[in-house]
């Protein structure tokens, strides 16, 4: 092609795919040549021939513009999600991606979502502190940001914990930009590109994330829906193969939504210690919880340090400003080394306004009216999904946090329905998403967060009308 054909045809292919939208402007003739370093002639002869094709128009004095095509589907702009490409290989982060992609695509029913509804919290009141603490600070710099972090919010934290019942050392804590950054450096300092590291099954995909990431293999243990991880089983896979660290989710734990019981949080801590191999605790559910007692942790049975122990206000406060934090026991040197060496600082000002509401406002006010929303949701949900969905499915009994664990007949393919209802907009979270073995291809993980409405449950009764036509689909096979 010509210069000019090949100017047209890329100008062509951005309008197609959404970069540029009907009624936007679009580059001058001038800039188009400066940029492209093309004659203004080759400009002008690729813009007449997109005007020729309908593609664009001319307006006097302005310029030219992305014209509107009666009778042609609208591009959809870069923020929606790509199509879905089904595949029996998963990819675990790719899938990931794509799922969180169409939760925000043309007004999606967010089962699929793994956070929360941020309606309930209060996040225009934390706005209004940072508002505040930025025109009373009127000079930042990078030392005001330098691990650990915030005085006063690493005040607040341990504050928090001894509240419900863990007596931390402030110097152990560790600010970081929301509980996944903490779990990536805890998992940084205790393990090696190469190294085994033992997970629960299904586990959470972050954690599967941070150990593909590092060149890790994950080994997943069997878990129970209720009690957790099989400490048995556990046991023995140590016996077998050298394990360099174990990552959990003790409470709430993300699908299943159990809360191990406090006996076996002992017992596992006490098998760790006996090898030496230390624990990654994902605890940031661990406010969410149903019953009337906070549940303890992991950290509390940890006598040698060995307990990495990972949490965040992004699933009870506010998830806008991403903080969390790590209370890493004897690896605290090495892991506040690493955040400084991984992204510096974590910013100042979202830590200030987290830390003047939690001593200023009513935290404990806000997350009993939370709790006991989910504890209500859930049942519903649960109730729901018994209702609609085939009589052989199965869901999770969760004892705090928002998502619920649905068991599809053998024969259903979570990835298919997943496909299906996203062209309902209907959005899942398809189990293969939880395993590295393309485990649980017939479970899916729904979020209960959101207020029940009718479109909700319009969404779960067309969810169980598709399982039962893949379901009977899958037994003419």
């Amino acid at each position: 092609m010509t210069l000019y054909q090949t100017l047209a045809a890329e100008i062509q292919g951005l309008i197609e795919r959404g970069v540029m939208l009907a009624g936007e402007k679009i580059p001058s003739v001038r800039q188009t040549s400066q940029h492209r370093k093309v004659s203004i002639t080759t400009v002008i002869r690729a813009y007449l021939q997109l005007e020729s094709q309908g593609l664009i128009e001319s307006r006097p004095q302005s310029g030219y513009f992305v014209r509107a095509r009666s009778g042609v589907a609208a591009a959809v702009p870069l923020s929606h999600a790509p199509p879905i490409v089904l595949s029996s290989e998963v990819d675990v982060s790719r899938l990931v991606l794509n799922t969180l992609r169409s939760i925000r695509a043309n007004g999606a029913v967010p089962l699929g979502s793994p956070y929360p509804d941020p309606a309930p919290f209060p996040w225009p009141r934390i706005n209004q502190y940072a508002s505040s603490l930025a025109r009373r600070h009127t000079q930042w710099t990078v030392l005001d940001d330098l691990p650990p972090g915030n005085p006063e919010l690493i005040r607040q934290i341990a504050r928090r914990h001894l509240d419900n019942g863990l007596a931390v050392d402030p110097g152990e804590i560790i600010v970081t930009v929301g509980a996944t950054e903490a779990i990536n450096l805890c998992l940084q300092a205790v393990a090696r590109p190469g190294d085994t590291i033992a997970v629960e099954s299904p586990t959470y995909y972050a954690m599967l994330h941070a150990i593909e990431r590092m060149g890790m293999r994950a080994l997943e243990v069997p878990t129970d829906a209720r009690t957790g991880i099989d400490i048995d089983a556990l046991a023995r896979l140590i016996g077998e193969q050298p394990i360099a660290a174990c990552m959990v989710m003790p409470n709430f734990q993300n699908p299943l939504g159990f809360q191990m019981p406090d006996e076996r949080k002992r017992a596992l801590v006490e098998l760790l210690a006996r090898h030496e191999i230390p624990v990654i605790e994902n605890d940031v559910y661990n406010e969410l919880y149903f019953g009337d007692a906070h549940p303890g942790a992991l950290k509390n049975y940890d006598s040698k340090g060995l307990v990495l122990h990972c949490a965040s206000f992004s699933k009870s406060l506010t998830a806008a400003y991403r903080i969390g934090w790590a209370l890493p026991g004897r690896y605290t040197a090495q892991v506040e080394k690493l955040k400084f060496l991984n992204t510096l600082t974590t910013a100042s000002l979202p830590q200030m306004a987290i830390a003047e509401y939690l001593q200023n406002d009513g935290y404990d006010y806000h997350l009993r009216k939370v709790r006991k929303l989910y504890a209500q949701q859930a049942a519903i949900m649960a109730s729901a999904v018994k209702r609609f969905f085939p009589a052989a499915c199965r869901v999770s009994e969760p004892r705090g946090g928002y998502v619920l664990w649905v068991e599809l007949p053998k024969q259903v393919d979570a990835m298919r329905l997943y496909a299906l209802a996203l062209e309902q907009h209907i959005t899942v979270g398809p189990g293969t998403m939880f395993s590295a073995r393309n485990s649980y291809s017939n479970f899916i993980r729904l979020n209960y967060s959101y207020p029940w409405t009718t479109e909700v449950e319009a969404a779960i009764r067309t969810l169980g009308k598709l399982v039962a036509q893949l379901a009977q689909a899958g037994e003419g096979r």
